[in-house]
């Protein structure tokens, strides 16, 4: 699966063409979601590494949440489980440090186009081809959230109302396990504004209502802009708390 790392040949320090090498492999499909990577010693032999060269390059995967390591079983590719989604994606938690999965409620799904916003946010065209769609996520029986989520429709052919509704697990889960796209990491930007008459509707408050809004745009492999979702909050019995880490 994988060939020696030639470094003289790539111009970059030998650990980051190992960790591009394995990003390839997960990128392509040779290392699928919760595929466990072969051992130290085996991994370092087919690239004619150290181990330690290795490990700096797993660990850096590790710490972006491409690979999990599970003590006493070995190193996977990360999946999208419930779990990754409260730690790395799902931000609010109740004042006294309780986050739970929110209960989401789809509220509508349409083809339609690439506003202005969406086709900057993603790269791509105003009136492509789009899908649009609104949730409602509760927490502890409370509407805190309104999402509204846009994709590219070329990059998810066939997505069906009834595929959201009826998914087992998280949107990032379906992305992954229906269209082989996997979200790495989202960049966000958060603003204060009012509820207007819809949001207040959908959250049950009233209009004027503080919210925080919250644009996201989710990436893949490559900073790859694959959804763009603009997230109403109503944080008054919750807080959006971000654990920051020092950069590698």
């Amino acid at each position: 699966m994988f060939r020696p790392i030639a470094p003289a040949a790539i111009g970059m320090p030998l650990y980051r063409a190992v960790k591009r090498a394995l990003l390839q492999a997960i990128e392509d499909g040779r290392l699928a979601p919760g595929a466990v990577l072969a051992n130290e010693r085996e991994l370092a032999g087919a690239f004619e590494v150290s181990i330690g060269t290795l490990r700096q390059a797993v660990g850096e995967l590790v710490a972006e949440h491409i690979l999990v390591r599970r003590q006493g079983r070995g190193t996977f590719v990360a999946s999208h489980s419930n779990e990754r989604f409260l730690f790395q994606f799902f931000h609010l938690e109740r004042g006294d440090g309780r986050r739970d999965a929110p209960a989401v409620e789809l509220l509508g799904f349409d083809r339609g186009r690439l506003d202005d916003d969406a086709a900057e946010a993603l790269s791509r065209r105003a009136g492509e081809p789009a899908w649009l769609f609104e949730n409602r996520l509760a927490l502890q029986g409370r509407a805190v959230v309104h999402d509204r989520i846009v994709l590219p429709a070329v990059l998810f052919r066939g997505l069906t109302e009834k595929q959201l509704r009826e998914r087992p697990g998280t949107l990032y889960r379906l992305y992954q396990d229906e269209f082989a796209i996997t979200v790495v990491r989202a960049m966000e930007r958060a603003r204060a504004m009012a509820a207007d008459r819809a949001i207040a509707r959908v959250l049950g408050v009233a209009q004027g209502s503080p919210m925080l809004q919250v644009r996201r745009i989710a990436l893949s492999f490559g900073d790859k802009p694959v959804e763009y979702r603009v997230s109403t909050m109503h944080t008054a019995h919750h807080d959006y708390v971000q654990t920051l880490m020092r950069p590698t």
